[in-house]
């Protein structure tokens, strides 16, 4: 089915679509061989899409990649302050993939990776309500302080689903906790923490959905999802081509 190339390009991944508009204004988009226009329509079924002469759009085998991404390294593809990317994390998987979600610079855990769009679009959109649990080491705590990260909340102006959260341990004022949350917004956990008084030392999502972080990885390490995973993502999602 012919689509918007800005749309095809953007769904898969390659840039978003203001940005893929530039590069059609500056011919740098192909479809078949032939330059591409604004308001250009192509099936990325059927038809060789190309930027600067790299086939993009759908694939016939797609990547799906399980990282366990370590502190100090940024969710992005290419960094201007020349930090590492979990890009160079991966660099060697074989196919252009890119991160589903975030897990900001000081956080750790299970980051999943693709080049399959519609995946991505369905496991990031808010109606899926996609589960992620995360560990979470905080100080500053005081008897039944998790109760708190439970109750009606809200971040930049939209009321949060309740939060699941268990306390796991506990010494002092500092304790490990379980939190489980829907959305996804920027340093959420941080942001929740940090509403109730306590102050998070370290932050690891060890699940997302159903699918938990292999204990097997160590931090930077990475390997591709077996059959069984993808299908375990993929019975709790509504994936639309």
């Amino acid at each position: 089915m012919d689509q918007r190339l800005q749309k095809i390009l953007s769904a898969g991944g390659v840039c978003s679509r203001r940005k893929a508009e530039e590069y059609l204004r500056e011919g740098r988009v192909t479809v078949n061989g032939v330059p591409a226009a604004l308001g250009d329509k192509a099936d990325p079924e059927t038809d060789t899409i190309a930027l600067d002469g790299v086939p993009v759009g759908r694939t016939e085998m797609r990547t799906l990649l399980m990282l366990y991404k370590p502190r100090g390294v940024v969710t992005t593809l290419a960094d201007e302050k020349g930090r590492r990317t979990v890009a160079d994390l991966v660099k060697d998987c074989g196919a252009r993939v890119w991160p589903v979600g975030r897990l900001d610079l000081d956080s750790e855990g299970l980051l999943l990776l693709t080049d399959d769009g519609a995946l991505t679009n369905a496991l990031l959109h808010p109606s899926q309500e996609v589960e992620k649990e995360y560990l979470v080491w905080v100080k500053g705590y005081r008897t039944g302080a998790e109760k708190g990260l439970e109750r009606p909340m809200t971040l930049d102006g939209q009321a949060l689903r309740p939060a699941r959260v268990r306390l796991l341990a506990q010494t002092g004022e500092r304790a490990r906790l379980s939190v489980t949350i829907h959305e996804g917004k920027n340093r959420q956990v941080r942001r929740m923490c940090a509403h109730c008084g306590l102050a998070v030392t370290r932050l690891k999502r060890v699940r997302e959905g159903k699918l938990p972080l292999d204990p097997a990885l160590a931090p930077g390490q990475w390997r591709p999802l077996t059959a069984a995973e993808t299908a375990l993502l993929e019975r709790e999602i509504s994936v639309q081509d």
